[in-house]
């Protein structure tokens, strides 16, 4: 699909040309053409003095939209326990839900996990969609893509929310091509569009550099994978009550094309959850090189926590992505996060910012990141960071 140029109009002046970010169009003699790289963003459309562009009309919805009701929250569990993205999902799903006069439902999918219904419920489901069996204990593919197909067939969802994590990331697209649907991915807001009333999902773009708003307004259900650790996780309210569906599945074991041979846990599993980490110690391009960074986990052991790092420190080589905090790394939410040597630039703000409490050092005392500290040391964090652990390992020895 591209936007339509009406080269009788078209006067050559070639603004549309200079507009386009994403060089779909092209002068041709004294005309203007659009190529197949034309993503119709519109750019061209405003700089047209002659109006000689426009966008494609408006495609008629795939189904009928009004069979299609209800917010829908994908809970992931792991080994019977819920992720927290889930219970973060929502708390957002609650306030989409009243903003569209609509119920709020989790899906629960897993092996002996009903005792999960409850804290769903307090967290603002209003029903628990529950599928329960052998064949779903640990995640598959197969499984999990035809168990959520199935409840979309035959409970119709207008939205459906789901965690940005490995397991969501393959499932999302996974369910979105089965019923015919977009999926916007790894989002970081989420709202209401005034005009039309469909969710307004917004995700990173190009690198990070811009956020794009994306609706999906003919095809139901609304799909999208949000990161964790975007939102707060609601408090709960216990008092809250809702409906349980039990739902049976229809796949067999002999279906799964996969099996789960074993499950290996990392020996430095701890030290890169940085999702579910309550202390983040975060190194950036100020820790000079890589061999510093034993300092960033030598206080991330003392305090029990997990290692991160800047997109400079990651580009550089000096940490592994896994660790990466950002825009186009991880989004965190940790009760004290410590950032040594990061300037603060606005993608990595973007994924540390909800930290409750965030600590800075750093020797540039006008860096950005002092702006959002709550406490600040400016000096040489290869100087202070030895201070500091000696201080926590007293502090730690006198109790």
């Amino acid at each position: 699909m591209a936007v339509i140029l009406d080269k009788e109009q078209c006067i050559g002046c070639s603004a549309c040309v200079s507009a386009c970010p994403f060089g779909a169009i092209v002068m041709e003699g004294d005309k203007a053409t659009v190529t197949d790289a034309c993503t119709v963003c519109g750019a061209c459309i405003d700089v047209c003095a002659v109006t000689a562009i426009a966008r494609p009309a408006a495609a008629e919805p795939a189904v009928d939209l009004s069979e299609y009701k209800g917010v829908w929250v994908y809970v992931e569990q792991f080994q019977g326990k819920a992720r927290n993205v889930g219970y973060e999902l929502l708390g957002e799903g609650r306030k989409l839900a009243d903003a569209m006069g609509q119920e709020l439902a989790a899906i629960l999918i897993g092996d002996s996990i009903e005792s999960l219904a409850g804290g769903m419920f307090a967290s603002g489901a209003d029903k628990v969609y529950l599928l329960e069996g052998e064949e779903y204990k640990h995640y598959s593919t197969d499984a999990y893509t035809r168990a959520m197909t199935d409840l979309i067939h035959t409970y119709k969802p207008s939205v459906i929310l789901m965690g940005a994590t490995n397991d969501g990331r393959d499932l999302g697209p996974r369910v979105a091509c089965r019923v015919g649907t977009g999926l916007t991915a790894d989002c970081t807001n989420l709202g209401i569009d005034e005009e039309t009333g469909l969710v307004a999902w917004t995700r990173p773009a190009f690198g990070g550099n811009i956020m794009a708003t994306i609706l999906c307004p003919n095809h139901r259900p609304q799909m999208g994978t949000v990161r964790p650790n975007v939102f707060k996780r609601p408090e709960p309210d216990k008092s809250r009550q809702g409906e349980l569906i039990r739902v049976e599945g229809k796949i067999k074991a002999t279906d799964i094309r996969t099996k789960l041979v074993e499950i290996l846990a990392l020996a430095d599993t701890a030290a890169c959850n940085l999702e579910e980490a309550q202390f983040i110690v975060a190194g950036g391009r100020g820790m000079g090189k890589p061999e510093n960074f034993e300092l960033i986990e030598e206080l991330a052991a003392l305090l029990g926590g997990a290692v991160g790092a800047s997109r400079a420190a990651v580009d550089a080589g000096w940490k592994p992505a896994i660790h990466q905090v950002g825009q186009t790394g991880k989004t965190v939410a940790p009760k004290v996060y410590i950032a040594c040597g990061i300037s603060g630039a606005i993608q990595h703000l973007a994924g540390m910012s909800t930290s409750d409490v965030i600590i800075a050092i750093n020797k540039d005392a006008d860096a950005p990141i002092f702006k959002f500290a709550d406490f600040g040391i400016v000096g040489d964090v290869l100087e202070i960071l030895p201070v500091l652990i000696e201080e926590i390992k007293k502090i730690k020895q006198a109790c």
